[in-house]
């Protein structure tokens, strides 16, 4: 896993190589070299325009514009002041080197002359804001950053794209859109989601310093990156030894006259997602508008209200109902009301691996009067419990209805709540969003984001199904279920990608990503190096 730093905790680390020796001239060295490196890899780099701020981010750029120049490109930078003039002692420095070197920049210059350059230049440099940077760019950057993306060149970004911030991945005016992101020393959460996504292109990380791994882990990341490799502990190697009481058994309990269909499809999910067996339990009067649809999936019928839901008669049959299967799923279309609010306080108190979702996480918020965080007791429990709210549901659940997390590190922040204040570890939130964490006590893991196509309704439903199945099928701790549920969030959004490439980006609904569940998942254990998984014959 690559962990993520906030980026309060990357100054830590800078401080760190200082102790050790490598001073703040070094790393600036480095970075632009690292920075000019990618650059030359790029290809194509006879006309490179460099963008620099001036602060330690454009003294990275004038670096790189030396080393640039100094291998026989033509480089130009563009600098809001003349070296003589740059405040930064180290940036000054480095300015006014490259400009010995002979370098060629434009200084102040008029927005058609910054055109004109990016007309001509084959791949632009941007160094104008970092990681410090906070709010809106002002003039000229904001001219730059609008040039920038109105050229035709290729984008390398210094350490963040310029405009975004790199701890949240919002940008309050405009932000340099990058082909690439030259991040130093290690990841930032605003690189991996909100804006960051579309902003960073591909994100390369230069360490700078062989001490730097050790000091990052020093520094206690706020999360961590999870690659391929890092799911062989909690998916079991292929194997044809099996049945269906071997893959486990799942109950999805949810529904309503309302919305019948919302745990059809997470039923059929975990289906999907290779769950042995797999019930459904819905109000009576649900049941046979969904047996009529659903030929594979057994459909029970449990006591209902006059309106469709659940009775609080139906709690103790789907208890029992719960002692029978490996994994329960609950909260799908079942809507929030007295009957459904018992049923899913009398889950949380079974023995049974429980996973939460959508209205079973609206019934947990009226349960707690939208303090989730503050009755520890009622999430107390030995088996797993995995709650899989977007941040809306995660607003709800911790008192920020009015306010819900507005980025990945708030959500976090959310998650983080709820876990620390029951402090057990069989507790995961899945705090949803355009990057997802699953965040326990020991950690927060972040999966590969998925692609803009589950955004669409049910989407969230055929996940929580997916993760039901994983953790039937799984035997694993409860340290490990951060990890279960990256590895959820990844196969679900591959399938997105699948059911994408069959009906477009923005033509994909729920269904389409049910019926690509397989394949992704037989994609991705293609890709992870299984030990001892031997031949399948």
């Amino acid at each position: 896993m690559q962990p993520v730093l906030n980026v309060e905790d990357v100054k830590r680390v800078e401080a760190g190589l200082t102790e050790v020796g490598v001073s703040i001239s070094e790393l600036m060295h480095r970075a632009g070299t690292a920075a000019a490196n990618e650059v030359v890899r790029m290809g194509d780099a006879s006309h490179v325009a460099i963008f620099c701020g001036l602060g330690n981010n454009g003294g990275d750029g004038w670096v790189a514009a030396e080393a640039l120049h100094g291998r026989g490109v033509d480089v130009c930078v563009v600098t809001p002041v003349a070296p003589d003039d740059i405040q930064g002692d180290l940036a000054r420095v480095v300015a006014k080197r490259a400009q010995a070197a002979g370098v060629r920049m434009l200084v102040a210059p008029h927005k058609d002359d910054v055109d004109a350059l990016l007309g001509e230049s084959d791949i632009v440099l941007d160094a104008l804001l970092g990681t410090g940077f906070h709010g809106e760019p002002r003039a000229p950057f904001d001219i730059w950053i609008d040039s920038i993306n109105a050229s035709a060149a290729r984008v390398i970004s210094i350490d963040v794209p310029s405009g975004l911030s790199a701890q949240t991945g919002l940008a309050a005016g405009g932000c340099v859109i990058a082909d690439m992101t030259v991040t130093m020393l290690t990841l930032k959460p605003g690189l991996l989601a909100d804006m960051g996504r579309d902003a960073c292109g591909a994100i390369i990380v230069a360490p700078l310093a062989e001490q730097t791994e050790r000091l990052v882990l020093d520094a206690d990341p706020v999360a961590w990156r999870a690659d391929l490799d890092d799911y062989v502990d909690v998916l079991e190697p292929p194997s044809n030894a099996v049945d269906k009481f071997t893959r486990g058994s799942v109950l999805v309990v949810g529904g309503s006259l309302r919305f019948p269909g919302a745990p059809m499809m997470a039923a059929m999910a975990a289906a999907r997602s290779g769950a042995g067996y797999v019930t459904l339990a819905v109000p009576e009067p649900v049941a046979p508008i969904i047996q009529s649809q659903l030929a594979e999936i057994p459909v029970m019928g449990l006591p209902a209200d006059s309106d469709g839901t659940f009775s609080s008669a139906a709690a103790d049959a789907v208890a029992k109902l719960a002692a029978k299967r490996t994994t329960t799923l609950v909260g799908p279309g079942m809507r929030v009301s007295g009957g459904t609010v018992g049923v899913v306080s009398r889950l949380i108190n079974t023995d049974a691996p429980l996973v939460v979702d959508a209205d079973g996480l609206n019934c947990l918020a009226r349960l707690t009067s939208n303090k989730l965080d503050e009755f520890p007791e009622v999430l107390r429990r030995k088996a797993p419990l995995v709650l899989t709210p977007h941040r809306r549901e995660l607003g709800r659940l911790t008192g920020l209805q009015d306010r819900p997390p507005a980025s990945l590190t708030a959500a976090m922040d959310a998650a983080r709540r709820i876990v620390w204040s029951e402090g057990g570890s069989e507790i995961c939130v899945v705090a949803k969003g355009s990057a997802t964490a699953c965040v326990n006590v020991d950690a927060a893991v972040l999966p590969k984001p998925g692609p803009a196509a589950l955004a669409t309704a049910g989407s969230g439903d055929v996940l929580a199904g997916v993760i039901a199945a994983l953790l039937a099928r799984s035997n694993v701790g409860n340290e490990d279920l951060p990890i279960l549920a990256a590895l959820a969030c990844e196969v679900h959004g591959y399938a997105g990608s699948i059911a994408a490439e069959r009906f477009g980006s923005h033509g994909v609904m729920a269904r389409d990503i049910i019926d690509a569940l397989g394949l992704a998942e037989d994609a991705l254990e293609e890709q992870i190096a299984f030990p001892d998984s031997g031949d399948m014959n």
